[in-house]
């Protein structure tokens, strides 16, 4: 595989949290195992305090080792955007890579992008996570135009976002390349000390949800699946481990509504990378019970960890769990929800379909998703 000599990726990155930022940082590490001179541009301001709904944007844990990372990108000031594009268009950079997932970003990062290609030699690929978001605003589209015009080509990571870009430009190059393995959050521990390292009942049975909760991930319909008779007096305990990113009393109102107060463990903090493994080693199926989805990195994670899933079929969720062989794959509704985790728990399918996830994963290479951007790129 030919890789550009010079990279430099423009995104969410460290001191920067969350899924976008391991993304970016693990993409990174690849170029650079391929010999790439590969660093990053992030946000010293990616949302305003006003804008963002969690707790903080950034990370309390050390600082990645061997990636180079610039804090100096300000997602609100105009002239910020220009000098950042004209810094990196004067540095020629082979490639550029931009990670796009917002039409809020649009702006900032189609300016960037636009003073970056000025130079005439720098190719811009950007790998597309939402073109069009789960939680719709007046003025998206227009946005998301904006950054479209400014790329040279697109990787987007479900064939639903393929759909969805066709719809903004169908003359300019786009792959599908799936999301690739979180293979960073090291190595499986058993269930018994996981739970242990989490304070959890060594003989009680867990599904897991994890991630930030928004309203279109469907922690509501899976809650009102516990509620149901027969999963409510299965014994098996639900664990939600992720940060609100909407207003939690709805989700604790059902709670209530149910009595689930012991059969659901809130773990409502930010989940840092260092505890990952102890939240997927302690459970025995992960569940994705979202309403709207295009790909979700949780998959990838379950995958790493070789987790069977149960999912719903929206979005672009199905092209990634095939359905009875790592998991089952259900309507966006509680009923649906509650009668696959009985069937998961009552056919004994853990084993069966964890062994499937090992095979299954072994698809979803970075170098992979290097080869497509490359594609883009004309390398």
């Amino acid at each position: 595989m030919t890789v550009p000599e010079k990279v430099v990726l423009i995104g969410s990155a460290y001191p920067l949290r969350g899924g976008l930022a391991t993304f970016n940082e693990r993409l990174v590490r690849e170029y650079i195992s391929l010999g790439s001179d590969a660093s990053i541009v992030t946000f010293s301001l990616q949302y305003p305090s006003i804008l963002f709904p969690g707790k903080t944007q950034y990370s309390s844990e050390p600082a990645p080792e061997g990636l180079p990372i610039e804090a100096k990108l300000n997602s609100v000031n105009p002239l910020n955007w220009l000098s950042v594009g004209h810094q990196i268009a004067k540095q020629r950079p082979d490639l550029v890579i931009v990670k796009y997932w917002m039409p809020f970003m649009a702006p900032c990062l189609g300016t960037v992008c636009r003073r970056v290609r000025s130079n005439g030699h720098t190719r811009v690929v950007s790998v597309i996570d939402n073109i069009i978001p789960h939680e719709k605003r007046p003025g998206d589209r227009l946005l998301s135009s904006y950054f479209i015009n400014s790329a040279d080509g697109f990787v987007a990571m479900s064939h639903s976002v393929m759909a969805d870009l066709e719809t903004f430009d169908a003359r300019k190059p786009k792959i599908w390349c799936p999301h690739p393995l979180y293979d960073n959050f090291g190595a499986a521990i058993s269930k018994d000390e996981a739970k242990k390292k989490l304070g959890l009942d060594s003989s009680s049975k867990y599904a897991l949800f994890f991630g930030f909760i928004r309203d279109y991930k469907g922690l509501d319909l899976l809650l009102e699946a516990f509620g149901a008779e027969a999963l409510k007096n299965s014994g098996i305990k639900l664990l939600v481990a992720g940060e609100f990113y909407c207003d939690p009393a709805p989700y604790h109102e059902i709670i209530k509504k149910h009595a689930l107060e012991q059969t659901v463990i809130m773990s409502n903090d930010f989940i840092p990378d260092s505890q990952v493994v102890n939240y997927f080693c302690s459970a025995d199926v992960i569940v994705q019970p979202y309403k709207s989805a295009t790909q979700s990195g949780v998959t990838q994670i379950a995958y790493h960890f070789d987790k069977p899933m149960i999912i719903t079929g929206v979005g672009g969720l199905a092209e990634f769990v095939p359905h009875g062989k790592v998991g089952y794959v259900v309507q966006p509704d509680p009923s649906a929800l509650a009668a696959a985790i009985l069937e998961f728990y009552s056919s004994g399918s853990e084993a069966g379909f964890s062994a499937n996830a090992a095979i299954e994963k072994q698809k979803y290479s970075w170098g992979r998703m290097v080869e497509a951007i490359g594609q883009m790129a004309k390398w």
